[in-house]
């Protein structure tokens, strides 16, 4: 038999390629061969330093719309690749499999939208499993989804019969039902959401980017949880990025002195309006504090930001896309303001780093939790009666947590029980030596 050769296949977003290329690296480092399946418009935005790895072997299918088309409409996109791949993908294992029959591919690995591809897989007789890139907590809430509704909590169509909190087992963290990850959606994403948590039943494992130690009370839910996290390298190269990153700020966070710099980041889908963003500009001015703020291309989300007239900006550094990681783990960062997407929240946590918590939807708030309540390594932005995060909040609660030495200890050692997991002998790495075994 030869090594494990993984087809992997991520739902073309920043959120779902980042730990599913930091997983095909692991692998790689492991012995495993890697063929990587992008669309072929997310192949081309794609980092093209990343497309040049030799470890990993990149092949395209089409995802059936045309280049104007708008892929940040979810459910054009969803519905184009389930329309268009899966008949695609027979004759794409095959030609791959025939370059090297000594090491056909023995396992599919898929983000969600994507389980599709476990179901080819299945009828091919090729193992599959799910990388789960959100929290283990909100996947084990989607699997809930049928007991949810037989228990009278959300109706058929995902919406809470009243607003309460809830628990899925005593030891877990109370989510609050406005909170529910599918809460934005319509009836036809909650449908295909509902058939998705089916599908990846299809997967062997359920592989999670988090930890035993993070979220223990979790992995009781279902065995195909498997704790794999944090997917990181060491020298935090291994990302996919859709826009260049402009690694300047990193010589620029080197002038600064230790814990001194406020860092500010939304992710790669947050979208804030434009009054919101004044303020924001204006409280990062009134901090009086070095900061570094990355703003996404106008091009991506759709809004053209306009910045004060009275910002001046002059303590801080403002770039469009940077190397987070590497930002997360340089000593001079004090704190970080976050939407907590999960992806963010895993990076924080392994720099070590205490949160400002600016939640904007769904499992983010659920992340809020996690790092203000259970974590107790961070706290949260409040809103005022006009739903604004104002400058004097802003302020304040920057001055709190850099007052805070006890969540600066929690921080410090979060971190370092993070670290454990992904050492020689670790959980995580033992899982992950456990799941290579098993997809030979």
């Amino acid at each position: 038999m030869g090594i494990p050769h993984f087809l992997v296949i991520p739902y073309p977003i920043q959120g779902h390629l980042n730990p599913l290329m930091q997983l095909s690296h692991l692998l790689s480092k492991h012995g495993c061969k890697i063929t990587f399946l992008n669309t072929e418009y997310s192949h081309k935005k794609t980092n093209k330093n990343e497309q040049n790895q030799q470890t990993i072997n990149f092949v395209t299918l089409p995802d059936g719309l045309e280049p104007e088309d708008d892929r940040s409409d979810h459910k054009k996109a969803i519905f184009s690749i389930i329309k268009t791949m899966p008949s695609l993908l027979p004759k794409l294992i095959e030609d791959v499999n025939n370059l090297d029959v000594e090491n056909k591919i023995s396992c599919i690995v898929v983000t969600f939208n994507m389980g599709w591809a476990l179901e080819v897989g299945h009828k091919l007789g090729i193992k599959g499993v799910l990388l789960w890139t959100a929290s283990a907590i909100t996947l084990a809430y989607c699997y809930s989804i049928p007991k949810l509704i037989d228990d009278g909590i959300i109706d058929s169509a995902g919406i809470p019969t009243k607003e309460q909190e809830i628990q899925l087992s005593p030891n877990m963290p109370k989510i609050d039902t406005a909170n529910f990850p599918w809460r934005a959606h319509d009836q036809i994403l909650f449908d295909h959401i509902l058939q998705e948590t089916q599908t990846m039943k299809l997967g062997h494992w359920w592989l999670c980017n988090t930890t035993y130690n993070l979220e223990h009370a979790t992995f009781s839910i279902s065995p195909k949880f498997l704790p794999i996290g944090p997917l990181m390298s060491n020298d935090h190269s291994n990302k996919s990025s859709f826009w260049q990153e402009d690694t300047t700020c990193l010589d620029w966070l080197d002038q600064h002195p230790p814990q001194s710099v406020i860092y500010v980041s939304f992710g790669s889908l947050a979208v804030m309006d434009q009054n919101q963003f004044k303020e924001l500009a204006l409280g990062l001015d009134l901090l009086n504090k070095p900061f570094l703020w990355i703003v996404r291309p106008s091009n991506d989300n759709k809004v053209n930001y306009a910045y004060p007239e009275e910002f001046h900006g002059t303590k801080g550094k403002i770039v469009g896309w940077a190397p987070q990681e590497k930002i997360l783990n340089h000593p001079s960062i004090a704190c970080f303001i976050s939407h907590c997407g999960w992806n963010s929240t895993i990076e924080g946590l392994y720099g070590g780093v205490p949160f400002l918590c600016w939640p904007f939807a769904g499992d983010q708030f659920v992340n809020k939790s996690y790092i203000c309540d259970v974590w107790k390594v961070g706290l949260e932005l409040d809103k005022d009666e006009n739903g604004l995060i104002t400058k004097g909040e802003l302020r304040k609660k920057v001055d709190q947590l850099l007052g805070d030495e006890e969540i600066k200890e929690r921080s410090l050692k979060l971190k370092e029980l993070t670290l454990e997991n992904i050492v020689e002998g670790g959980q995580s790495s033992n899982n992950l030596k456990n799941f290579i075994n098993w997809a030979k």
